[in-house]
């Protein structure tokens, strides 16, 4: 028998690397000699860059860079130098967790921290750099992480304006031939989750400007901006910017990454699925188990146990999902394709109760589907 245990984490209660090992645990002793994959996944938000290293088995890099106000800040990344690959989340230097709320303030954020760890991931050597984009305090449709890799954007006095979500308006020229010279030799592959396109209603600045700071005001003038910067990436990349899908992901970072990166924007989970080798590794499973925090109808937008469900339908391989909340009724679970639910606040006191004991309840909901299922 061949079992995948494939879980995104829970929140503030266990790791993925900790639901695999107490539902391998139980299993063994009832199996002992079940043929067990322990492959935890995440979608891209917080908490990839741990299984991430899961997988490359590379080095954290740190390094000292810019914070989203042009200060010094420590920043890491995991290299590895035997598949030449990094993984670079833009929140360890250009998210809004490096500020107080009171800090809030997109108009005047800046990318170029997580242009420099890009820079110093192309000198390492990196031949394919993954970057999660999630968790931004910006609006600079990335000109900032540009500048980092030698782009520059010229007022129409030719001079270098500040790369700030609030100097979009001035651009009217890109000068792109002092860029890095290796840069054309990196495969850059961007985790991007959102679909909203760069301006308008649905746009970065409209969305997302608010959570960052952006007064009324700041959103009408960054939005504004978005819609005359993408002028002129029009007109220099040939392109027509506002039909891209996720263009508009944190603060433009999605047109940014794919413009001047030449990037390919991709769900996080299928990033991280390639990363595992998951589709291969899972051939001849009997049971995929997986789980997360929160089951509900949030779970098909590109979540951890929607990219699981895609790689067993394709295989037949039957889905077990033992979660914290399970918020679908069974007829629900079976739709989507899983075989078997249960979640840990069924059989705790309360919340509380269940946070602070879920190795305990995954062990007894482990044990509960063992002799339903597999005896």
């Amino acid at each position: 028998m061949k079992i995948v245990i494939a879980p995104d984490k829970f929140k503030n209660s266990l790791t993925g690397l900790e639901f695999c090992n107490t539902v391998e645990n139980e299993i063994l002793k009832k199996f002992p000699n079940t043929e067990i994959l322990k492959l935890p996944l995440a979608d891209g938000g917080d908490g990839t860059i741990e299984v991430v290293e899961y997988y490359l088995k590379g080095n954290v890099i740190e390094i000292t860079v810019n914070n989203p106000f042009f200060e010094p800040i420590k920043a890491t990344y995991l290299y590895s130098e035997i598949s030449k690959t990094a993984f670079i989340e833009m929140a360890e230097a250009s998210g809004v967790k490096l500020l107080e709320t009171a800090q809030f303030d997109c108009k005047n954020a800046t990318t170029l921290g997580t242009g420099e760890m890009i820079v110093d991931a192309i000198n390492k050597g990196a031949k394919t750099i993954i970057i999660g984009i999630g968790g931004s305090a910006t609006n600079d449709c990335g000109i900032g992480m540009a500048k980092a890799l030698g782009y520059q954007f010229l007022d129409k006095n030719n001079k270098e304006v500040k790369p700030i979500g609030a100097n979009l308006s001035k651009i009217k020229s890109i000068n792109a031939t002092n860029i890095h010279s290796k840069l054309i030799d990196v495969d850059f592959k961007i985790a991007c989750d959102v679909t909203n396109p760069l301006y308008g209603k649905n746009g970065a600045a409209s969305i997302y400007g608010a959570q960052k700071g952006a007064t009324e005001e700041d959103i009408e003038m960054l939005d504004k901006g978005l819609q005359d910067f993408a002028k002129i990436l029009n007109d220099v990349f040939s392109i027509n910017v506002q039909s891209i899908e996720g263009a508009g992901a944190a603060g433009g970072m999605g047109i940014a990454t794919k413009l001047f990166l030449n990037g390919t924007l991709e769900p996080g989970i299928e990033l991280i699925k390639e990363l595992a080798n998951f589709d291969n590794l899972i051939e001849g499973a009997d049971w995929i188990i997986t789980g997360e925090g929160k089951l509900d109808y949030q779970t098909l937008s590109g979540k951890t146990i929607q990219g699981v469900l895609e790689s067993a339908k394709k295989q037949q391989i039957k889905v077990a999902a033992f979660c914290g909340t399970i918020a679908l009724p069974k007829e629900g679970l079976k739709a989507i394709g899983i075989d078997y639910g249960k979640d840990i606040i069924s059989c705790s006191k309360d919340l509380e109760d269940a946070m602070s004991n879920s190795k305990k309840y995954l062990s007894l909901l482990t044990n509960n589907f063992v002799s339903e299922k597999l005896l």
